[in-house]
């Protein structure tokens, strides 16, 4: 069941071009493999991001130390302020 013939693929690919046509066969096929290639490169990447982040990363003790406060500003069309907010950093020493 899990093996495709020459005549199940045959059926498959005029199903297809039945299906979509041929003029647009090249183009989906085109822009199938962009996508391919965007996906390669973004996951590329993300995994050079994370390797050189992880050396980078403080230990937890040293982050608590060097914390800021971080200041949060309201959607666009927010009406209940239209000031920044600022968080509270936590002082307390461990």
């Amino acid at each position: 069941m899990g093996r495709l013939g020459p005549t199940e693929i045959i059926l498959i690919l005029v199903v297809i071009i039945l299906l979509f046509g041929a003029k647009k066969l090249p183009d989906m096929a085109r822009s199938l493999g962009k996508s391919a290639r965007i996906l390669k490169s973004e996951a590329k990447a993300m995994k050079s991001d994370d390797q050189q982040s992880a050396p980078a990363e403080q230990p937890a003790g040293a982050q608590d130390q060097q914390a800021a406060p971080r200041t949060i500003q309201a959607a666009p069309g927010d009406v209940t302020s239209s000031r920044p907010v600022t968080e509270p950093t936590d002082t307390t020493k461990r």
